[in-house]
């Protein structure tokens, strides 16, 4: 069963681009990953989801509904961070999670508790006398009180240090394990791929690529640097498949997507001092997506 549903999703303020037929799903029990830099229409996309604004064309469902027709009933089942949080500065931060809370109609008292002692968030303390970090903390803990079936994370890490950072992975694998659905927007590749099952990569509003994380670092990629004894032209390992082409004196690097035999007989033409092949990491692969021409 899909939990997310978003089907050729448009949305355009005026003439200006937000987001262009945009469709993938997420599968009850993912923790799916949504990746792309600043404006490029992750935010966009997740308030369309959430209907805090409307689409100009397409359609969205979550746990099978309507997000427009039905907002009001899913979103009882649903945790929202957004990438930045704004409170009433003069409530003390239990007062907001408790009001929170209410509009839940169960009592949510332990799990505030539990949720602020793994946070380390100080339940006493007025709003406005917290840090970035520690507003980001109470974020985190009323998107998670109610026990949500689906949790929405827009940017959820800015502001933490590394060690709430990992307390807050653990808590959301904790969570997934018990059941919740997770999408996860960052820009941040080592978040992704440390968390998320699958990935899309968006770019200027359009979706460029959804496929598995392991599938996106196993064999479809390798990583190359030649050294070679005498120096090559810059366009020698131009070819189909070869990204990220760079050429320092004599020594070359690409990354390469097809069949690793056609570089090889490249390679096998000139004379070798050293050659590595590698896995590359999953911000090189990224990197491949946005620097490749449409």
């Amino acid at each position: 069963m899909n939990v997310i549903e978003i089907n050729r999703l448009t949305k355009m303020y005026g003439k200006s681009r937000g987001i262009t037929d945009v469709s993938f799903s997420v599968e009850e029990g993912e923790i799916f990953g949504f990746i792309g830099p600043n404006g490029a229409g992750k935010s966009t996309t997740i308030r369309l989801l959430l209907s805090l604004i409307y689409p100009t064309s397409g359609s969205a469902t979550i746990f099978g509904k309507d997000v427009v027709k039905f907002a009001p009933e899913i979103k009882k089942e649903i945790g929202y961070l957004p990438s930045e949080v704004f409170y009433y500065d003069n409530m003390k931060v239990i007062d907001l999670l408790k009001y929170s809370a209410s509009f839940y109609k169960k009592d949510c008292t332990k799990r505030i508790t539990e949720l602020a002692e793994v946070m380390e968030l100080d339940l006493t303390k007025k709003i406005d006398d917290l840090s970035l970090g520690n507003k980001k903390k109470v974020g985190i803990v009323q998107g998670l009180l109610h026990e949500p079936k689906l949790i929405i994370l827009d940017e959820p890490t800015s502001g933490l240090d590394p060690l709430m950072q990992q307390r807050f992975f653990d808590l959301l694998e904790k969570e997934n394990q018990k059941g919740a659905t997770i999408l996860f927007s960052s820009h941040i590749l080592s978040e992704v791929q440390r968390l998320c099952d699958r990935v899309a990569i968006i770019k200027d509003g359009a979706i460029v690529q959804v496929e598995k994380i392991s599938e996106l670092k196993q064999n479809n990629y390798k990583k190359f640097k030649i050294e070679t004894v005498l120096p090559l032209s810059g366009d020698y390992f131009e070819m189909p498949g070869v990204n990220q082409l760079e050429v320092k004196g004599t020594t070359t690097s690409f990354i390469f997507r097809g069949d690793i035999n056609t570089v090889m007989q490249k390679v096998s033409t000139v004379e070798i001092a050293n050659l590595w092949v590698e896995e590359p990491d999953l911000e090189e692969i990224f990197m491949h997506f946005y620097q490749r021409e449409e």
